[in-house]
């Protein structure tokens, strides 16, 4: 900072939240609209060069007081185990949207914190500036929906589930290596990573849990024991044990080892819609369900110690702040995202104080205590919340919904008190009724987000310009479709080129008359070589032509062919019984003049290849037209056939 007193920065985020204030000279500045930007380094740099051991007589930091001056005093949430209450991100930061838009099922942090990835309704990714909170890229994932996607500890590898059972491998640089099809066109609705990486499992809605081999990407054993819809699991952050919620309401707890159920857990009276392990310290266990409830439980003993009450709607997702083992926050189908202390009852006022079970003198048979939300945003969104996840740091908590919107919040700065009036807050309504909000200004300021979302998604995908879809017609089994003389810019005509059309061979003798012969001596003629045998058929490939027709039968009389079979012109070899009545002659159905067997579908076409036609002297080309069926259909119905409709 070169310019100007945190005094005079009204812009300023907690973590350093800058935009285009007049005299301050930052590198990031735009000219239309004030882009929020929460950087978190001076925090970070500010503890690290004034912490010091914690024993007696040590120096402490400054403590922070309720002025924009004390901005810069800022600590992470790491910096204050004990006081979990100063990292509730009570203030909305920013709302991050696409161009098109779909609902947003999974979002989740790089490992390295400088970037959100979330995956929609449509298999796309996306993802988002840390920092800007912009757009950076797009990519279209997987054919459907993804459902869930998980990194792994050692921050190399991401792999994504997908509506259709498919999982995939990604690299850090979202290079997709490898896909398998994990279940059965059935749902995957969560994935979670073993504590050395080498394993991952499998939730479904098959009710079914699958163990695999990471490297290999092959089953390894399949977990049975949910009577229903297998809707989350989790693997614990260092021990061989694993969590899984059903529609059965029952929550499970696995040894990936044998895959036998260790124990039941019967907390829950409806769906159990998330599960997951404390990430700190693997002591407690949460749970969140449809009966608009979520529970601790303590592995330790193996029961509920906490009763999280508040919503008036299902809950649809929970996640453990990453620094404090006390925070837990929650979202609902209504919208609402809570924040939980477990330390801290918050009782409303008029509801009587229940006791903890670490607190009592029989701590296994005493009710689990209720704990009240310690902050609300009724109003987060205005659909369902499918997802949340905390910053590395904790100082950012990001949430995607139904409405199509992921939402970045954050700390509130010191002396702030606006952020609790706001439409997230108490509504529209009543922030409209307050002065907190104006519809009209907000619906500008929102039409003005998306067309800046545009506008970053517009650049960001300058580079990323996929070549234009050039329509190629089926392939017809024989004919090549590279590019070829009768091509059009790689584009197959619809006539075939000639020289993936071969001839007929001629393997009739010319002399030879099949009119009335025996079929015996025709049958004798074949063995002895008179007649030579017909070749074999052409593989069917690209390049490879068509196989030729078949030899007649030996009984074939040609001096019964009807009027209409041959074509105009057509000579007969010597030795061939003159037809009856070809006034109007067609053609041998199947074969054209030029030899060239026809194509079902392929009509008339002024730029037919010549094809080769044996004649007396040798070969030589000429132009031969397909077979019309008109002209057939015509003469039938001159001689009175296929006069009726069919």
């Amino acid at each position: 900072m070169t310019k100007g007193s945190p005094a005079n920065l009204p812009f300023l985020d907690r973590e350093f939240q800058v935009g285009s204030v007049p005299g301050y000279d930052s590198g990031f500045r735009r000219t239309t609209g004030r882009r929020p930007v929460t950087d978190y380094g001076s925090s970070m740099v500010q503890w690290m060069r004034n912490r010091q051991p914690r024993y007696r007589g040590g120096v402490r930091l400054e403590m922070e007081r309720p002025g924009p001056t004390y901005i810069v005093d800022i600590l992470p949430p790491a910096a204050k185990p004990n006081a979990p209450a100063d990292a509730l991100p009570t203030r909305h930061l920013h709302s991050s949207l696409n161009k098109v838009k779909h609902p947003i099922n999974v979002i989740q942090w790089t490992p390295d914190g400088r970037r959100l990835l979330t995956g929609n309704s449509a298999g796309e990714f996306t993802l988002w500036n840390g920092m800007g909170f912009n757009f950076e890229t797009i990519m279209q994932a997987h054919d459907s929906a993804i459902r869930a996607a998980v990194f792994s500890h050692n921050e190399d590898w991401l792999i994504s589930a997908d509506h259709t059972g498919v999982v995939q491998y990604w690299q850090i640089n979202f290079n997709c290596v490898k896909a398998i099809q994990a279940h059965d066109e059935t749902p995957i609705r969560d994935l979670a990573f073993s504590p050395g990486d080498t394993k991952f499992v499998t939730a479904s809605d098959d009710s079914i849990l699958k163990i695999f081999d990471f490297a290999e990407g092959v089953e390894e054993s399949i977990l049975k024991g949910h009577n229903w819809d297998a809707k989350t699991v989790d693997w614990h952050p260092t021990k061989g044990l694993l969590v899984s919620g059903s529609k059965d309401h029952k929550v499970k707890l696995w040894d990936p080892r044998t895959g036998q159920c260790l124990t039941t857990l019967h907390g829950h009276k409806n769906t159990v819609s998330k599960t997951s392990f404390e990430p700190t310290r693997g002591q407690l266990l949460a749970t969140c369900a449809r009966d608009q409830t979520a529970r601790i439980f303590d592995l330790r003993m193996m029961r509920d110690v906490c009763l999280l009450r508040g919503h008036q709607k299902d809950i649809s997702t929970l996640t453990w702040h990453p620094k404090h083992a006390s925070i837990l926050s929650t979202g609902s189908v209504d919208g609402s995202i809570f924040h939980y202390l477990l330390d801290e009852p918050n009782t409303p006022a008029g509801t009587a104080t229940t006791l903890s079970p670490y607190d009592s003198a029989d701590p296994y048979n005493t009710p689990a205590q209720t704990i009240w939300p310690a902050h609300r945003l009724q109003y987060a969104h205005d659909f369902a919340v499918w997802s949340l996840a905390w910053h590395p740091l904790g100082h950012i908590m990001a949430s995607g919904s139904n409405d199509r919107v992921t939402r970045f919040w954050s700390r509130a700065r010191p002396g702030e008190s606006d952020c609790f009036k706001d439409r997230y807050h108490i509504g529209e309504a009543a922030a409209e009724a307050q002065g907190t909000w104006d519809r009209r200004s907000g619906r500008k300021m929102l039409l003005a987000e998306e067309e800046q979302e545009m506008e970053d998604e517009a650049e960001g995908l300058v580079d990323q310009k996929m070549p234009a879809k050039t329509p190629i017609l089926p392939g017809i089994p024989g004919l090549g479709q590279g590019a070829n003389p009768g091509s059009t810019n790689g584009v197959p005509k619809r006539v075939p080129p000639p020289y993936s059309v071969p001839s007929p061979p001629q393997f009739l003798p010319g002399s030879l008359n099949l009119s009335g012969m025996d079929p015996d001596q025709f049958q004798a003629m074949l063995r002895s070589g008179q007649i030579p045998l017909p070749p074999p058929p052409m593989a069917a490939g690209p390049g490879q032509g068509l196989p030729p027709p078949p030899l007649p039968p030996g009984n074939f009389d040609f001096s019964k062919m009807s009027q209409g079979m041959l074509h105009h012109g057509f000579q007969l070899p010597q030795g061939f019984p003159p037809l009856s009545g070809t006034t109007n002659p067609g053609v041998i159905p199947g074969i054209n003049a030029g030899g060239v067997p026809s194509i079902p579908g392929l009509g008339n076409d002024n730029n037919i290849t010549p094809a080769l036609v044996s004649t007396g002297g040798g070969s030589v080309r000429r132009r031969a037209p397909l077979p019309s069926q008109q002209e057939s259909l015509l003469e039938e119905q001159r001689r009175g056939k296929y006069r009726s409709a069919r």
